[in-house]
């Protein structure tokens, strides 16, 4: 017994030596293993690193940029002070709206006519139409007609809050069904008539067709057929392009927004065509420089949209290549031609 007790502690030190030894190749062990890790990081690993470090290097140039961000809105808000626009703390300047009682239409009832991926379009134009009529200066009552179908149903997945919009009249009926057709101006290339100035007192329709040229006259044969008044816009009358050109529902909307504010025409279309259309004045076409003579596809001139589904297939190119000697491309949808 007291051999059995005296072998004890040799026996308890050779177990704590053991254990510090095994906790220490762990130790080891695990080092090793990170230092593996870190040898054998996936080439995406180490550019999120690289990407991290980066980051933490020019966070002082970050901050002065912030800096200098802020700096610019104050001098942007004492500026705009003295046109009488008022500062309302969010990220942009908000003026006092004085609405038009001009209606402007935009008839979806060629839904049928379009493919998935052209009504997608469709909808984002119109979105558009939407936010600009909302930060305007003088926001027309606004109407989406015949709103059905693969519109809606586009509308109702993808943005779900259009049914919250305001300032907006979204009627599945058709536009001659809920609006007087002697207040009616259907807005379509293919008319002879030319606008000159907007009439407040009438409800102008935008034909809501994305189709590259495949249904021209459409807008033109459907004013005919319900008996209303016609026109285009002058685009002809103020502007050259370098080729022909396709019009976006947004475009010819925001141009009309443009003139309720400017009363000019050419302000107008020069404010909103994009710079992609190598639009001058007219009697300065010499000016104009070797564009692509292919025609643009219906897209809207916001493509900072994050979802922009540009292009034509090749067939919508030849097609276009063989009409570029006919005039200038339409207003009211993609499809027609400006008679001016």
């Amino acid at each position: 017994m007291a051999s059995d007790m005296a072998n004890a502690p040799a026996v308890q030190e050779r177990s704590h030596e053991c254990a510090n030894n095994e906790s220490e190749s762990t130790k080891d062990e695990n080092e090793a293993v990170q230092t593996g890790e870190t040898e054998t990081l996936s080439k995406r690993q180490r550019k999120r690193l690289l990407k991290n470090q980066q980051w933490e290097e020019q966070r002082e140039l970050r901050k002065q940029k912030r800096k200098e961000r802020k700096q610019q809105r104050k001098l942007e808000r004492q500026t705009q002070a003295d046109d009488g626009v008022e500062w309302t703390g969010k990220k942009r300047l908000r003026r006092s709206a004085e609405p038009s009682s001009l209606r402007l239409v935009i008839d979806c009832s060629f839904d049928n006519l379009m493919v998935l991926k052209d009504v997608k379009k469709l909808h984002k134009q119109i979105q558009r139409c939407y936010a600009e009529n909302r930060r305007t200066l003088h926001p027309v009552q606004f109407y989406l007609t015949s709103h059905d179908g693969q519109l809606k149903q586009i509308m109702d997945e993808i943005n779900k809050g259009w049914v919250n919009w305001k300032d907006v009249h979204v009627k599945p009926e058709a536009f001659h069904e809920i609006l007087s057709k002697d207040d009616l101006v259907y807005l379509t290339s293919d008319s002879p008539n030319v606008l000159q100035e907007l009439d407040e007192a009438k409800a102008y329709v935008i034909g809501g067709l994305v189709d590259h040229n495949h249904h021209k006259g459409i807008t033109f044969d459907r004013a005919q057929e319900l008996g209303i008044a016609h026109a285009q816009l002058p685009l002809g009358s103020f502007v050259k392009m370098n080729s022909r050109k396709v019009l976006a529902v947004n475009h010819v909307f925001e141009i009309i927004l443009a003139f309720l504010e400017k009363r000019d025409w050419q302000e107008a279309f020069f404010t909103v065509l994009p710079q992609r259309k190598g639009a001058v004045p007219v009697g300065q076409e010499n000016k104009l420089g070797e564009g692509n003579d292919e025609e643009d596809s219906d897209e809207d001139s916001d493509t900072e949209h994050p979802t922009s589904e540009k292009g034509t297939d090749s067939k919508d190119q030849s097609d276009s290549k063989q009409e570029e000697h006919k005039p200038l491309l339409n207003q009211s949808d993609s499809s027609e031609r400006n008679t001016a």
